[in-house]
């Protein structure tokens, strides 16, 4: 392949995700990217009545019926010369894993901020994922269309809380029900939007100069007034707008809009795609591995089962990170050093599926795997290639999960087995107290399990219960103790155990058992994530 066309796919890509607290448009905004792009004709909404539309990231029954996200999606379309990779996260901080894991693929992020709650909890904690990554933040100031801060509140949150430099590239022009448009202030251009029935279709808008008798027309007098005193305001105080920070992350675009409405989401995206940036080169141990490497080379970040119902398929989500993709190559699962042929490859739009022959870094592909690939794999066409592992993190609450119908054992640990491969919750196996029978559990959140027992219930037909065990606390433990010595010197209220991986953790039942056993035992090293 010549270089010339392997670079130019390359700059064509733009790799996202969108991330927020729980309800501030994000699922939303996403769908309306799709609108934009063209991937759909007709915007769906979680509220739509009975189902007449539905919102094409969310695939999951359970997510249909709860209206939230559940699991990360790609999606995939073409935007004008661009290939477009997004990637809808839940904002639940229950699956705050799953979204980790998603940040770690992507080259940018959108963070959509409800303008009536300003920066919530969640939304912080994934920032900090995205400031430690280096990555570009794009920030979208939803929910115009109804009562909240004031813009200047928005930005000085925003700035204070996350400590980031923001730059308003438009602002909006009136509130509520009287948000009427934006003013791009790098192009110096008014855009005045109009509803459309239900967010259905692309908002009409027209472009004016701030000072046109059009924009005094619909803008009422007093909301005239006060942008333009802001504009003034901001003149003086947010000048300059530099790309290269963007790019270094030290500066957040922000766009203010309604998604629902579709008033500002264009801008939104145009606005993306002209100052952020192509796929990055990525780290394998020592080695920095460039996008421009003719070796194909990419990494899983997720392993989704039955999104066909229809068959009992396993699929992983890769990461192209280097060289040329092409159906049914041979690679290396560098793991475990074996060859396999990737087959059934395929983009994905939600659940439905287009083959795919070729792609290129920055693209996310889907294929069907076999139960021995793990989240973090690498698969390349170079076996000394194997790119630095995701992160684990700390679960917060423990169960075991039990089978209540001995006539249900087979589909009962066929589910179990399939599920706990997604990662939905972490497992590790009891060294102290020993329980060979009984995997404990780990989770960011009770949600987790609700969501293993729901899936296991609709996609197996095996009934379950769970057991909440009373742990509290988890660490990653680094001890030259053998599994013995080490169990045997543990006080009560601490527990043994080790992950899948086969690294040991030790389970606490309160902050004060922890505090004490870091005190007393300085010979062994607690993290909380391993190494």
């Amino acid at each position: 392949m010549q270089a010339g066309v392997l670079q130019d796919e390359i700059l064509r890509r733009r790799t996202f995700a969108i991330i927020s607290h729980p309800d501030a448009g994000k699922t939303t905004l996403t769908e309306k990217f799709l609108l934009y792009g063209g991937a759909v004709q007709l915007a769906g909404s979680v509220t739509a009545r009975k189902q007449q539309r539905e919102t094409a990231s969310d695939w999951m029954e359970m997510e249909k019926k709860r209206g939230i996200s559940i699991s990360s999606t790609l999606l995939q379309f073409d935007y004008g010369p661009w290939r477009v990779n997004l990637l809808d996260t839940p904002g639940h901080k229950d699956f705050s894993e799953d979204t980790y894991r998603v940040l770690m693929a992507v080259d940018a992020v959108v963070m959509v901020i409800d303008s009536g709650k300003g920066i919530e909890s969640q939304t912080r904690k994934l920032f900090e994922i995205c400031r430690h990554r280096g990555i570009p933040i794009f920030t979208f100031m939803n929910k115009l269309d109804r009562p909240g801060l004031s813009p200047l509140e928005l930005i000085d949150e925003l700035e204070n809380v996350l400590g980031i430099h923001a730059y308003p590239v438009n602002w909006p022009l009136g509130s509520g029900r009287e948000f009427k448009g934006v003013y791009d202030r790098l192009q110096k251009e008014v855009h005045l939007f109009e509803k459309v029935p239900g967010g259905a279709y692309k908002a009409p808008v027209s472009i004016h100069g701030f000072e046109d008798s059009a924009v005094k027309t619909i803008i009422d007098e007093q909301s005239y007034a006060h942008a333009a005193e802001e504009l003034e305001l901001l003149d003086t105080a947010h000048v300059g707008f530099s790309p290269e920070s963007v790019l270094q992350g030290k500066t957040t675009p922000v766009f203010f809009g309604s998604a629902a409405n579709n008033f500002g989401v264009q801008l939104l995206l145009d606005g993306f795609i002209k100052y952020s940036t192509g796929p990055a080169e990525r780290k394998a141990g020592d080695r920095v591995i460039p996008v421009s490497n003719k070796t194909f080379s990419g990494f899983i970040f997720k392993i989704q089962t039955n999104m066909n119902p229809l068959h009992r398929d396993r699929i992983a989500f890769l990461r192209i990170c280097s060289g040329k993709f092409i159906r049914d190559m041979d690679v290396y699962h560098t793991r475990t050093g074996k060859s396999i042929r990737i087959a059934g490859s395929h983009t994905l739009l939600g659940q439905s599926r287009e083959t795919v022959n070729e792609a290129y870094p920055g693209d996310i592909v889907g294929f069907a795997v076999k139960s021995d690939f793990r989240v973090g794999d690498t698969v390349s066409e170079d076996p000394s290639i194997t790119f630095n592992s995701i992160p684990r993190f700390a679960p917060e609450c423990f169960a075991q999960i039990h089978n209540p119908s001995p006539g249900k054992y087979k589909p009962f640990r066929k589910g179990i087995e399939h599920l706990l491969a997604e990662d939905i919750v972490q497992v590790f196996r009891w060294i102290k107290p020993f329980n060979p029978n009984n995997a404990l559990l780990g989770a960011v959140g009770p949600l987790q399990y609700e969501v293993l027992q729901y899936r296991l219930k609709e996609e197996y037909g095996a009934e379950s219960t769970l057991e909440m065990l009373p742990w509290k606390i988890l660490r990653w433990a680094e001890s030259d103790l053998s599994d013995s010595d080490l169990a045997d010197s543990l006080s009560y209220g601490v527990a043994l155990a080790r992950d899948e991986q086969g690294r040991r953790v030790v389970l606490f039942l309160s902050e004060w058992l922890l505090r004490n056993f870091q005190e007393n035992r300085s010979e062994i090293t607690l993290r909380e994530s391993p190494v």
